[in-house]
C-alpha cells in the first residue's frame, strides 16, 4: 500500500505545483490520457493511478476484453477525469481520438512452455498493430511504451510511425522509470537515506545487463563500497526476476510498473502543460551512446523531448558496464527493426 499512497501524494504535489505556477483550477489544460491494455495485470492498476491524476480530464481505457467493468469501476472514483471504456479493435480508433498522451502496457505474460521467441512474436505483434492505430487516429500523441521487451518494442513503434508518415522522435518514449523507482528504493536502504530525497539516474535499456545505474550520481551521497555498488547494480537489473521468484511464477511486476508509469505519464502531462524544469529517464531516439535509441535524462516539454541530457561523468565500473550493454542493446533494437519491416 505504500507504493500507491507515494503514488496519490506524489500526483496531487505535481498538481498543485502546476496550479502555483499559474493555472487556477478552472484553467487546467483539458487533457486526455488512453491506456492500451486496460483489463490487463499492469493497465487496472495503471488505469486507478490515472484516474488519481487530477491533470487528466478525459481517461480513455482500452483492451480485447472485460474494458466496461474496469472503466465502471474506475469511473466511481470522485475525480476530475471522465472515464470511458472501449473493447475489442472496432473500438480502438474512439479510444485513441483527441488522445494527448498513450500509454502501452498491452501484452501477454510469458506461460509455461512458452519461449522468449514466442513472447516477442505475440507482443510484438500487438505493440504493432496498436501503434498503426496510433498513427491513424491521434498522431501527435505523446506515446509511453511500457510494452516489453521496451528495448525492441520502441524501435518497431518508430517504424511503424515511420511507415505511416507520422514519426516524431520526441513523442516516443519507451517507459523506464521502474528501473529508476527501484535504483531509488534499493540505494535508500543500503545508505540509510530517506528514500524520498534520493535521486539516482538509470541509463542504457530496460532488460537485464541493458540497466546501469549510475549510483556515482546518486544523491544524497553515501560512501558505499564497491562491492555494495557492484550489488545494487545487479539487483536493479534483476528486479524484475526477483519479483517473479517471490510471485512463485504466478504473476510479474504489475503494481510497480503501473506506479512508475503513473508517474511517467504525469512527467509527460507537466511538460505539456508548461511546466519547466521536468526531468525523467528514458529510452528515446538518442546520439548519447552511439546508438538508435538509449535511455538517459530528458528534458520534457510541450513538444515531448525538449532536449536528451548526456550521461554526466561516469566511475570506472560503470563505463565497464556501458560498453558492454552497448552490443546487447543494439541487437535487441535491430531485432525490433527487423520484425517491424518484415
Amino acid at each position: 500500500m505504500s507504493s500507491l499512497f507515494r503514488s496519490i501524494k506524489t500526483l496531487k504535489n505535481s498538481s498543485s505545483t502546476l496550479l502555483r505556477r499559474g493555472y487556477g483550477s478552472e484553467a487546467v489544460p483539458d487533457r486526455k490520457v488512453a491506456v492500451l491494455g486496460a483489463a490487463g495485470g499492469i493497465g487496472q492498476p495503471l488505469a486507478l493511478l490515472m484516474k488519481l491524476n487530477p491533470l487528466v480530464s478525459s481517461l480513455s481505457l482500452y483492451d480485447i476484453a472485460n474494458t466496461p467493468g474496469v472503466a465502471a469501476d474506475v469511473s466511481h472514483i470522485n475525480t476530475r477525469s471522465e472515464v470511458k471504456g472501449y473493447v475489442g479493435e472496432e473500438e480502438l480508433g474512439k479510444a485513441l481520438e483527441g488522445s494527448d498522451v498513450v500509454i502501452i502496457p498491452a501484452g501477454v505474460p510469458r506461460k509455461p512452455g512458452m519461449t522468449r521467441d514466442d513472447l516477442f512474436n505475440i507482443n510484438a505483434g500487438i505493440v504493432k498493430g496498436l501503434c498503426e492505430a496510433i498513427a491513424k487516429y491521434c498522431p501527435n500523441a505523446l506515446v509511453n511504451m511500457i510494452s516489453n521487451p521496451v528495448n525492441s518494442t520502441v524501435p518497431i513503434a518508430a517504424e511503424v510511425f515511420k511507415k505511416a508518415g507520422t514519426y516524431d522522435e520526441k513523442r516516443l518514449f519507451g517507459v523506464t522509470t521502474l528501473d529508476v523507482v527501484r535504483a531509488k528504493t534499493f540505494y535508500a536502504g543500503k545508505a540509510k537515506v530517506p528514500v524520498a530525497e534520493v535521486n539516482v539516474p538509470v541509463v542504457g535499456g530496460h532488460a537485464g545487463i541493458t540497466i546501469l545505474p549510475l549510483f556515482s550520481q546518486a544523491t544524497p551521497k553515501a560512501n558505499l563500497a564497491d562491492e555494495e555498488i557492484q550489488a545494487l547494480t545487479k539487483r536493479t537489473q534483476d528486479g524484475g526476476t526477483e519479483v517473479v521468484e517471490a510471485k512463485a511464477g504466478k504473476g510479474s511486476a504489475t503494481l510497480s510498473m503501473a506506479y512508475a508509469g503513473a508517474i511517467f505519464a504525469d512527467a509527460c502531462l507537466k511538460g505539456l502543460n508548461g511546466v519547466p524544469d521536468v526531468v525523467e529517464c528514458s529510452f528515446v531516439q538518442s546520439t548519447v551512446a552511439e546508438l538508435p535509441f538509449f535511455a538517459s535524462k530528458v528534458r520534457l516539454g510541450k513538444n515531448g523531448v525538449e532536449e536528451v541530457l548526456g550521461l554526466g561523468p561516469l566511475s570506472e565500473y560503470e563505463k565497464e558496464g556501458l560498453e558492454k550493454l552497448k552490443p546487447e542493446l543494439l541487437a535487441s533494437i535491430e531485432k525490433g527493426i527487423k520484425f517491424a519491416n518484415k
